[in-house]
């Protein structure tokens, strides 16, 4: 049996999130259903770094499945490519596991990049790929606001009402707001966050940029440990999974 290690990514719109659902198409299915044709058929399961919800994009998830024959890596990524065509997800990297390696438990950062486009016009180029907030934007007041999330907190306030997770203390390492031109970009780094999480803090966040709350209001959000005290959850559409960290790149050998 071997193990191989997946860098994918893929384009939400039109999924019902990586996880399995009865009630359309999901990314774990387009990739076990591919992985299968590499085993006579047979379903291959597999794990995953970050579950994502359903329309949220990836350009760096982590994913692993476990193959009974040892194939080149290369060759794994190729034909998995070819038989997901023509959904929109690829494999950029493929490598064998390391021993002991977990995609999810193995794992030490997630990053998420989330982005707003903040101009009167609607966006017809990035539709799908952006939250379009048409009014006033102070991109400099969400950045300012943004930094009192950061550090180990209680993130009740922000984490959705259906989270499964057994406690609601996470530690936020990076919040960061930038502005160029028309897009406000928000990258965000913890080792793992709550369901909504990313989501619930840009929605409140945004209320201070387009001047509706104050950075104090951020605070008390916080502190009150309540998601009703928080603002609304931002749409999918804009979030994306950009990457994940291990303390040994499992992809460090990849071929291109």
């Amino acid at each position: 049996m071997a193990r191989y290690a997946l860098r994918l990514e893929y384009f939400g719109v039109g999924f019902v999130g990586w996880q399995r659902q009865p009630n359309g198409l999901s990314v774990q299915q387009v990739l076990e259903e591919a992985a299968a044709r590499l085993n006579g058929g047979q379903k291959v399961a597999s794990v995953v770094a970050g579950r994502t919800d359903a329309g949220v994009h990836a350009e760096g998830q982590v994913a692993m499945i476990t193959l009974p024959t040892d194939f080149p890596p290369v060759r794994v990524r190729e034909a998995l490519n070819f038989h997901m065509k023509p959904h929109a997800v690829a494999v950029l990297a493929a490598a064998l596991a390391p021993e002991g390696w977990n995609p999810r438990f193995s794992a030490i950062q997630r990053h998420y990049r989330y982005i707003i486009l903040a101009r009167r016009a609607r966006p017809a180029l990035l539709e799908g790929r952006v939250w379009h907030v048409p009014g006033r934007f102070d991109a400099d007041a969400m950045g300012a606001a943004a930094q009192r999330l950061l550090g180990r907190h209680d993130f009740t306030t922000f984490r959705a009402t259906s989270c499964q997770a057994k406690s609601p203390v996470r530690t936020l390492d990076r919040l960061d707001v930038r502005r160029t031109g028309d897009l406000v970009i928000c990258e965000v780094s913890a080792r793992s966050f709550l369901h909504h999480q990313v989501r619930n803090m840009v929605g409140t966040l945004k209320l201070v940029a387009e001047g509706r709350w104050d950075a104090e209001r951020v605070s008390a959000a916080l502190a009150a440990r309540d998601r009703k005290a928080g603002g609304p959850t931002a749409p999918p559409d804009g979030l994306s999974l950009i990457g994940v960290d291990y303390p040994e790149n499992p992809f460090a050998m990849a071929l291109n």
